[in-house]
């Protein structure tokens, strides 16, 4: 009984920090979900990137909420020597569970990028997203509240939901834009690389309709993105310190995600041979304001990355979640990571 009651307060918790209305799925480590925070970033930086990354949340009081997100992206149009622009395109799917899969969302996205070079180490990028969205319920696997007969749960009385359809489908849009800068001095001298990346981007341009119920149809509101990020050499040391500022605010829903990644280099990669690649740990510190800290660390070997995320729930909901809140795992396969240029020695 004493855990049924913790439960149904976390939840309840829960929904009053988060209100009863549509809202998309958030990670921690929101750049390894690319295409989700912006579409110009299809294939403005790699020549073929690929990403998978689990979520799961809640799991301290009920039964956890997970996502799984994986896409693929990369440039087009990479291969015209000298061009002072590019096409980027990628492709993005996600799957959200909630709690015994009474409610599933899945996704999947196609997006298109046109990058143009204002300058020797900067750059501007726009980008389209269209996706096609499915979600599912299965009200017979709940417990509502018209099925408590005075002293328990009886599954046996009705529960009074009147759903339209268990499932529908919806077709969304997005837009987004990219300004970045960076340094490739390392290359041939001393001098410590810099770059920054800002974007801005809004999703559900077209409100799509979202509901199971045909009385009152719902759309789902527009989200807006925008971030900062960027990495600075450490003079003298093989360290990479890697700032970052997240914003996305979806109605009245706000979400302030910021902190610094450090990144250690072990092994730095060669110019001249494929033979040598970067070999590299990372650690970082991030809070979501007025919800979580976040933990990060990753290591990097060449073209591939893995890591994961803890977030230490400090918002009101720790009163039942005893600061346990989501975890996070991903791996990456980044192609510009590791190819070099060979030197012919006559």
């Amino acid at each position: 009984m004493i855990k049924e009651t913790i439960t149904c307060l976390g939840l309840i918790l829960a929904l009053w920090v988060q209100p009863l209305y549509a809202q998309d799925v958030h990670f921690s480590q929101v750049e390894l979900s690319p295409l989700t925070l912006n579409p110009a970033l299809a294939g403005s930086t790699s020549a073929f990137r690929g990403i998978a990354m689990y979520r799961s949340q809640y799991g301290s009081f009920a039964t956890p909420f997970q996502t799984i997100t994986a896409s693929l992206d990369g440039k087009l149009t990479s291969s015209l020597k000298g061009a002072n622009s590019s096409l980027g395109a990628g492709i993005n799917f996600y799957n959200d569970r909630m709690a015994d899969g009474h409610f599933t969302q899945s996704t999947v996205g196609v997006n298109f990028s046109y990058r143009l070079k204002v300058s020797r180490f900067s750059g501007v990028a726009i980008g389209l997203n269209t996706t096609f969205g499915q979600c599912a319920t299965n009200p017979g696997a709940g417990q509502w509240g018209t099925q408590y007969d005075g002293t328990a749960f009886n599954p046996l009385i009705p529960n009074g939901e009147a759903f339209y359809e268990q499932n529908f489908a919806y077709f969304d849009l997005g837009v987004g834009g990219v300004y970045s800068y960076q340094t490739n001095n390392g290359k041939t001298t001393n001098v410590a690389d810099k770059g920054f990346q800002v974007g801005f981007s809004a999703f559900h341009v077209n409100n799509p309709r979202y509901s199971y119920y045909n009385s009152s149809i719902q759309t789902l509101p527009i989200r807006y993105s925008a971030f900062v990020n960027g990495n600075i050499d450490i003079i003298s040391t093989q360290g990479v310190l890697q700032p970052a500022i997240y914003y996305q605010r979806q109605r009245k829903s706000n979400e302030i995600l910021y902190g610094v990644t450090y990144k250690q280099i072990i092994v730095k990669p060669s110019w001249e041979t494929t033979n040598i690649k970067e070999i590299a740990f990372s650690l970082g510190l991030f809070s979501r304001f007025k919800d979580a800290i976040v933990i990060r660390t990753g290591v990097n070997y060449g073209a591939l990355t893995a890591g994961f995320a803890y977030d230490i729930n400090v918002s009101r909901l720790s009163l039942v979640s005893n600061f346990k809140g989501g975890f996070e795992t991903y791996i990456k396969y980044d192609v510009d990571q590791f190819v070099r240029k060979k030197l012919r020695v006559k």
